[in-house]
């Protein structure tokens, strides 16, 4: 067997098996390829790999801490080297156990949402921004189903036109294929109606909704992008991402009276405990209301 089946299997498994994000699969490949690739003897079959002790796999991260990585990325490194020599154990007909190595201690920061006004001001200064009006109405529309669904822009940009025409719910299939249901704003439907209308390309059913400016699928990148741009014109910092209109959607639902496990639900979190920190963001915002406002704070 060679390096390139090895990586397909591994490829397939984390895809197909593991219904893992293509950002993941994408990660954790690489990170199997450079482990593969420091090894002095390159590995020829499940058996060889599964033989690598956590010596080999210490020098691989320690290689990668020298080339520069940060706490966090070191952190994914590891998950992603237990989880290959988990499936290369297997492989091998051992016991898919992954080996036993302590990573680095990751000081968990919490999400940073941006106000309600914010948010409108921002979809609004990125549709001012854009070269034509359709591609204003598409930007829009993208953003408002992060802000107003609470959609991953993932989740987003992977509609297809077969969700048409829009009603008050919507059915979403989101990491590890799970599926939610949610609401649909009258305000987001009438943005996502508003970029068909004006939509230059045909689209057709089972293909991406959302277009590039050259009728290709549209990018996370162009709506990073975009928002960036608006970003700096509104003078907000560079923590307003498209991924904070998500955390801004779970703010300020909490805030308005929703319920963990409804909220749950709506984000499409597999655990509750990644729910729950969005109570100590909205905490956090409350104290820096009552600081700024009360006369003792």
């Amino acid at each position: 067997m060679i390096e390139a089946e090895i990586l397909a299997a591994w490829h397939d498994h984390l895809t197909h098996g593991r219904r893992r994000s293509p950002h993941t699969v994408r990660a954790y490949v690489a990170t199997a390829r450079r482990l593969i690739a420091t090894q002095e003897q390159p590995p020829r079959d499940w058996a060889t790999l599964a033989a690598l002790d956590v010596a080999a796999l210490r020098t691989q991260l320690a290689g990668r801490r020298a080339a520069g990585i940060g706490q966090v990325s070191a952190a994914r490194e590891l998950s992603a080297l237990k989880a290959f020599m988990a499936f290369a154990r297997g492989q091998a007909g051992l016991p898919a156990a992954a080996p036993r190595l302590r990573g680095p201690r990751v000081k968990k920061g919490l999400p940073r949402p941006i106000t309600p006004d914010e948010a409108l001001h921002l979809t609004q200064t990125v549709g001012e921004d854009a070269a034509e009006p359709w591609i204003a109405a598409r930007d829009m529309a993208v953003l408002l189903l992060l802000y107003g669904a609470g959609l991953r822009i993932g989740e987003a940009l992977a509609l297809t036109p077969a969700i048409l025409p829009l009603h008050d719910s919507l059915v979403i299939t989101g990491k590890g294929g799970r599926q939610r249901l949610i609401a649909l704003l009258p305000v987001v439907r009438d943005a996502v109606d508003r970029y068909v209308s004006l939509a230059p390309w045909p689209l057709p059913r089972a293909e991406p909704l959302f277009r590039g400016a050259k009728g290709g699928p549209l990018a996370a990148g162009m709506i990073r992008r975009v928002m960036a741009r608006a970003r700096t014109l509104l003078g907000l910092p560079p923590s307003a991402t498209p991924h904070a209109l998500r955390h801004s959607f779970a703010t300020h639902l909490l805030g308005a009276g929703a319920d963990l496990r409804s909220l749950q639900e709506l984000l499409g979190h597999a655990s509750l405990s990644s729910t729950q920190i969005y109570t100590q963001v909205d905490a956090a915002r409350l104290l820096d209301v009552y600081r700024t406002a009360h006369p003792r704070a």
